[in-house]
C-alpha cells in the first residue's frame, strides 16, 4: 500500500487515507548504543545516557512498567520525522536484555492511550482514534487489559471520552483525571474539546467507574507521579490559555486536592516519574511566540520543601515522550524533537539523579 507523509499539529493535521502504520527499525539503533546504555560504567554514573532505541518513532504516548519489562502501546507512528498515524503496536523493553520485542496488538489503533498496570494486568484505556482525515481526534471512553499470553479485553468504559489525561493507582484502585473531553456533540477534531478536571476510579475488573474529587486546574497533557501515597499532578495545558505550571496533590484517604508550589515554568506535553521522595518531569512544548517550539528543562520537586530545583537539561528535548522509573533509573521514551509532529523520535534517554 502506497505511504503517504503527513504534516501534522496539535490543532490541525491532514492524514492520507491511504497512510500505511510505519514499523520498521530506525538506522539509529545500534549494538554499540545498547552496551553503552547497559555498561556498568555507564550504571555508576548519575545523569544522562542512552538507553535502548526504540523500534519505531513514536510521539503521544504514556509508556508503564509491567512485570520485568516497560511496555509501550499505540501513539502516533513518523515516516522521516513526520506523522504518518495512529497504530495498534505493543511492545516491551526486556529491562534485563536490553532489547524490544512486539507483543499483542491492540484491537484498534490508536493515540494518546493510557498506559498502567491494575491488578496484574496491563491497562490501555481513553484516547484516540483515527476513523478519517477530517476525524483524527475522536475521542474514546473505552479500553482493553492485557497480561502475557493473552489478547487485548474489553474493558468498562468510562463515564466520558476522555484524552490527554493522567493515571495512578492508589490504594489498589485505578485513578484517571483531567485531560479534555468533548466540547458538545462533535466529537472528531482537537478544536471539538474542552478541559476537564473529571476524576475516576476503578476499584475492580471489570467493576464500575465511580465519581472523585476533580482536579481543582482542568488541563490536559500534564504529567503525574506518586510520592509514597500522594498523586502529584504538574504542567500541563489548557485549550484557551496555553501551558501552565500548576501542581496539585491528592490525598486518597480524604479525597482531597491541594495546591503546590508550581513548576518554574509552564510546559505542556511533558512526562515524569518518581524515584524516593522527589518527582522528576522532563520536557514538554509551547506553541507561543510562533513557531513555537521544545523545552530542553528538566526539573526535581522536593515535597519537604515544597520547591522545584533545575536538573541537567535533556541530551534532546523532546514532547509527546514518556518517563518511567526503574530502581534508580528513569527511562525518558520517544516524543518529537520538534513541535507538534515534527522530528518524531525513536531515543531513548535514560536520567540517573
Amino acid at each position: 500500500m502506497m505511504q503517504t507523509q503527513t504534516a501534522f499539529s496539535r490543532r490541525t493535521v491532514t492524514l492520507g487515507l491511504g497512510a500505511t502504520l510505519l514499523g520498521a527499525c530506525t538506522a539509529s539503533q545500534t549494538s554499540q548504543d545498547e552496551a553503552a546504555a547497559t555498561s556498568p560504567t555507564a550504571l555508576d554514573t548519575t545523569g544522562w545516557r542512552d538507553g535502548p532505541t526504540l523500534p519505531f518513532a513514536v510521539q503521544e504516548i504514556y509508556p508503564a512498567a509491567f512485570g520485568d519489562a516497560i511496555h509501550l502501546v499505540g501513539g502516533f507512528i513518523a515516516e522521516n520525522g513526520e506523522i504518518t498515524g495512529p497504530t495498534d503496536r505493543h511492545v516491551a523493553l526486556d529491562l534485563i536484555a536490553g532489547t524490544w520485542s512486539d507483543q499483542a496488538p491492540l484491537p484498534v489503533a490508536r493515540h494518546h492511550p493510557q498506559l498502567i498496570a491494575f491488578q496484574d494486568r496491563l491497562i490501555a484505556l481513553a484516547g484516540f482514534e483515527t476513523q478519517s482525515a477530517e476525524a483524527i481526534w475522536v475521542m474514546q471512553a473505552g479500553g482493553w487489559s492485557w497480561a502475557p499470553g493473552e489478547t487485548w479485553q474489553a474493558m468498562p468504559d468510562l463515564p466520558q471520552p476522555t484524552g490527554e489525561a493522567v493515571t495512578a493507582v492508589l490504594d489498589g484502585q485505578l485513578h484517571i483525571a483531567g485531560g479534555r473531553q468533548p466540547a458538545g456533540e462533535a466529537n472528531a477534531s482537537w478544536n471539538d474539546h474542552t478541559d476537564t478536571g473529571a476524576h475516576f476510579i476503578l476499584a475492580d475488573l471489570p467493576g464500575t467507574w465511580e465519581m472523585a474529587a476533580p482536579l481543582p486546574t482542568a488541563r490536559n497533557s500534564a504529567a503525574a507521579a506518586l510520592i509514597g501515597n500522594n498523586w502529584h499532578v504538574a504542567g500541563g495545558r489548557t485549550v484557551t490559555d496555553g501551558n501552565t505550571g500548576a501542581h496539585e496533590v491528592y490525598d486518597p484517604r480524604e479525597d482531597r486536592w491541594r495546591s503546590l508550589a508550581p513548576m518554574p515554568q509552564g510546559q505542556g506535553g511533558l512526562a515524569a516519574a518518581s524515584i524516593g521522595d522527589k518527582l522528576y518531569a522532563f520536557g514538554g512544548e509551547f506553541f507561543a511566540p510562533s513557531p513555537g517550539g521544545v523545552y530542553a528543562e528538566s526539573w526535581a520537586y522536593e515535597p519537604s520543601a515544597d520547591a522545584w530545583t533545575a536538573i541537567a537539561d535533556m541530551p534532546n528535548p523532546r514532547h509527546g515522550l514518556g518517563a518511567v522509573a526503574v530502581e534508580d533509573d528513569i527511562y525518558v521514551i520517544g516524543g518529537a524533537l520538534e513541535v507538534g509532529g515534527n522530528e518524531t523520535s525513536a531515543l531513548v534517554e535514560i536520567y540517573r539523579p
